[in-house]
């Protein structure tokens, strides 16, 4: 059986590409939901209604594990997701508990969508962390538009993000999470933008570790055979094996 990833989009094949690294001998259904896309600006209820409906289908195909490789769609319906399938379900959050720990107390920016910041569960993170007064959060939800349309002209980029985080003196900052699976594919930009000893950073290798450990605790890893697979559906639909996620997997290679 293959193991699920599903995303509102292409973000989630940022996370995918760490999984077809870290195992290879595994195949794979990605799932973007590209008629609803993007959900960081919809409602709560709008978007939990388009999830159920994606792994529902997910779940028809014959998966033994998922990752909800959004971080807006876990924050809104992981925990039903989970009481309602028996496969095991991982989510993203944005990687701000490490963050803060390996952040000698410089200042953190977690960029995200509105919708993620918005949520109980990403603010229950941030006050656990007992470290609010250095955390200061920015919704940059053009960015997924710029992903989704596969807009990567730099200085396109670089001037959106300068516009954004005008506001801010990025010099503070000693750590920069990015909050959303569609923005490691502009990694390099933010690399560019902050000071050269910013760390960039995201929830796509330990995400991979966490479902590394699932599947040896579950038995249920492939160690031979034909790996690296992937049947790609936008909405339900199939993708033929040239469709254009491939040039995104491309693009998120270092």
């Amino acid at each position: 059986m293959r193991i699920g990833f599903f995303d509102s989009g292409v973000g989630g094949i940022t996370v995918l590409h760490e999984a077809l690294c870290q195992l290879p001998a595994e195949n794979y259904i990605y799932y973007a939901d590209t008629k609803n896309v993007p959900y960081g600006t919809k409602s709560k209820e709008e978007v939990r209604e388009y999830i159920l409906q994606a792994v529902d289908f997910m779940a028809g195909e014959g998966i033994k594990a998922l990752v909800v490789a959004c971080n807006t769609a876990t924050s809104i319906a992981i925990n039903e997701l989970r009481r309602k399938y028996s496969f095991p379900i991982l989510g993203m959050e944005p990687a701000v508990k490490p963050a803060v720990e390996n952040n000698c107390n410089r200042r953190v920016l977690v960029v995200a969508t509105p919708l993620t910041l918005q949520e109980e569960k990403y603010k229950n993170l941030v006050t656990k962390l007992g470290h609010a007064h250095i955390i200061d959060g920015v919704a940059l939800p053009e960015l997924v538009g710029f992903a989704e349309n596969y807009v990567f002209d730099e200085q396109i980029i670089l001037a959106y993000l300068n516009e954004k985080l005008g506001c801010f003196n990025l010099k503070d900052y000693g750590t920069v999470v990015l909050g959303c699976t569609h923005f490691p594919f502009y990694k390099k930009v933010f690399q560019k933008l902050f000071p050269v000893d910013t760390d960039i950073v995201d929830g796509n290798k330990g995400t991979i570790n966490y479902l590394k450990k699932i599947l040896t605790d579950n038995k249920l890893s492939t160690d031979e055979g034909l790996g690296g697979r992937i049947v790609f559906y936008s909405s339900g639909q199939k993708e033929p094996d040239d469709c254009r996620y491939n040039n995104y997997l491309k693009i998120i290679k270092p």
